[in-house]
């Protein structure tokens, strides 16, 4: 059955799965076992914390193609009775010992593959400190659907066979992965079983630290964690990362702890939109949306010419300024509130010029006047990297969302692949790559420093309407997270879409700026744009001088956005879930 949706303008779009709605709580998120886990843990008695983590810790095992048990895990969360939002920053650092004159001596100038791109695992660390912060159950509760399928199996299901049949022989190089996906020297096929029992015993030796230890649920939960930390978790992975000549340290481990900070926040469309801070690229989608603002994005018409191009410029422009200015603050002296400035994204959007394209990579522009500063700094050297077609594909991240009875909400985008990284022995999961998203520039904000932490690509955001909890929202996909979540946002907030509808609507994305991947390739002009959209726009963009690629319909590039909306009239939640991949809804 198809369900229909007419926008302002006449356009007609239907969606293939229905509408979820629950009248007390929901979870979605990248695969249906999580998702159940979440709302088995709500049925339960656990709050919206308790769920996104128990979600969070299953899409380690059933993504663990894409998602880490120690890999990054950036959240922001919604306390109703405090009315506040918070984020939790769920990414590592580099070791100590890691600089830029190490990886120019010992890697001739490049970040390879493999643990030498190690930084400190942070999912665990995030999802435990939001379990004993803001949780209610333990550990061993929130885990235990996640014991289950990596101790007993689930089926190998069609997203993971294809995501790493697509790169085969990445995953296969790395002799302790083998065993997980290739048990019999070949593929596990799709229905049959996939066993994790080193991740297994991993959490349950997290599960007998808890249970030994004092403190009270919050205790338990930190005892957990430090297993991981400077426990036999953690010599095992400094042991397999030695031998294998990487430089992280127990040391490092034992001094790592993730942050709990303020969210960067906008307005947009009578909503106030919250996105973690610029150690990852959550700004980039508040700038895009302050730049179009200043447009009438009704006017032009859901997905036109006009309305793709709008889009896209701004996405370009703010891009721009990721390239130029964002970077771990406690490294880098961010614009912040530059960026944000509605003032600055009326001067960014004087600069689209509606009838022609941005050929390259915009220059970027001046947020420190719109802060009380003078100009201290910009990078101006993004466009020297090499300019050639970035991978289609990148094998990373997840993303899972809940909304309890009492109103509070979970947004987290766990991330981290096994094709660039292989699985540490004993443990059963792949410690962090994220150094593959930083720099060995000096002069870029995400250069590679000792303990410094890479800009991240998975964004989480959340919404608020008029003071009270509106909208989760997230998605994997590199570089097109903040543009398939825009999308979405546009798609439901300003053309009316219910949510399930306002994912599956088709999609475009800009590729006009340096990869956030190693080597941060660069393809000048580029976009690319789902076939059906392509079909009635493509020419049109051209013309402006796009340089337009094509993805399948319903191919999983453009993202799997999953999200969750409390409708302000009925009181019911609204969830969506993107059949671009294997994500699902469900609620009660």
């Amino acid at each position: 059955m198809a369900f229909r949706h007419t926008t302002p303008e006449g356009r007609e779009y239907i969606s293939h799965r229905p509408q979820v709605t629950a009248r007390e709580a929901m979870v979605a998120s990248g695969h249906h076992y999580a998702s159940q886990a979440g709302l088995r843990i709500l049925e339960k008695g656990g709050n919206a914390i308790d769920a996104g983590v128990a979600a969070g810790i299953c899409l380690s095992v059933l993504h663990s193609d894409m998602v880490s048990f120690l890999g990054v895990a950036p959240t922001i969360i919604y306390l109703a009775k405090e009315e506040r939002v918070l984020t939790i920053s769920g990414l590592g650092r580099w070791p100590k010992a890691a600089s830029i004159e190490w990886f120019e001596k010992n890697c001739g100038g490049e970040i390879p593959a493999g643990v030498r791109r190690a930084v400190t695992p942070a999912a665990v660390d995030a999802w435990l400190t939001a379990l004993a912060r803001y949780g209610t159950m333990t550990f061993a509760e929130v885990a235990e659907d996640a014991i289950s399928l990596a101790e007993d199996g689930f089926a190998m299901h069609h997203f993971m066979h294809e995501h790493i049949k697509g790169a085969e022989a990445d995953y296969y190089r790395w002799e302790s992965t083998r065993p997980v996906y290739f048990p019999e020297g070949h593929l596990i096929p799709v229905g049959d079983r996939v066993r994790m029992p080193d991740l297994a015993g991993t959490m349950r030796r997290m599960v007998r630290a808890e249970q030994r230890a004092g403190g009270g649920r919050a205790g338990g939960v930190r005892a957990a964690r430090d297993e991981v930390y400077t426990g036999e978790t953690a010599r095992l992975m400094v042991d397999f990362i030695g031998r294998n000549g990487g430089l992280m340290t127990l040391d490092d481990l034992a001094d790592f702890h993730v942050l709990e900070e303020e969210p960067v926040m906008t307005e947009f469309l009578g909503q106030q939109v919250y996105a973690c801070g610029p150690w990852c690229q959550g700004p980039t989608l508040l700038e895009a949306m302050n730049i179009l603002s200043n447009f009438d994005l009704l006017a032009l018409g859901h997905n036109s010419p006009g309305y793709l191009h709008a889009l896209m410029s701004a996405l370009n422009l703010a891009f721009a300024d990721r390239e130029a200015f964002i970077g771990d603050p406690e490294f880098v002296d961010v614009p912040i509130d530059g960026l944000l400035s509605k003032e600055y994204a009326a001067r960014q959007a004087e600069r689209v010029d509606m009838d022609s394209a941005f050929a390259d990579m915009p220059e970027p522009g001046d947020p420190w006047a719109h802060q009380g500063g003078a100009h201290p700094w910009r990078y101006d050297g993004a466009h020297r990297v090499p300019q050639e077609p970035a991978p289609e594909y990148q094998h990373d991240t997840s993303y899972c969302t809940a909304v309890d009875s009492e109103g509070n909400a979970f947004s987290c985008t766990p991330s981290d692949p096994a094709n660039s990284m292989p699985f540490v022995p004993g443990v059963g999961a792949t410690v962090s790559g994220r150094g593959s998203q930083s720099w060995l520039d000096p002069a870029h904000p995400s250069c590679l420093a000792p303990w410094k932490r890479p800009r991240l690509t998975p964004n989480p955001a959340l919404t608020l309407k008029d003071g009270a909890f509106y909208m989760t929202l997230g998605t994997p996909g590199g570089d097109v997270q903040p543009q398939a979540m825009l999308q979405v946002f546009l798609n439901h907030v300003l053309f009316g879409m219910p949510p399930q509808m306002a994912i599956e609507a088709p999609r475009a994305a800009t590729s006009n700026f340096p990869n956030s991947f190693w080597p941060h390739a660069y393809e000048p002009g580029s976009a690319r744009a789902e076939a059906r959209l392509l079909n009635d726009a493509g020419g049109a963009l051209s013309g402006m001088g796009y340089k337009m690629g094509s993805w399948p319909d319903f191919s999983w590039p453009p993202g799997s956005v999953c999200a969750i909306v409390k409708d302000p009239e009925t009181g019911f939640l609204l969830g969506g879930a993107d059949p671009r991949r294997e994500s699902y809804a469900v609620g009660w």
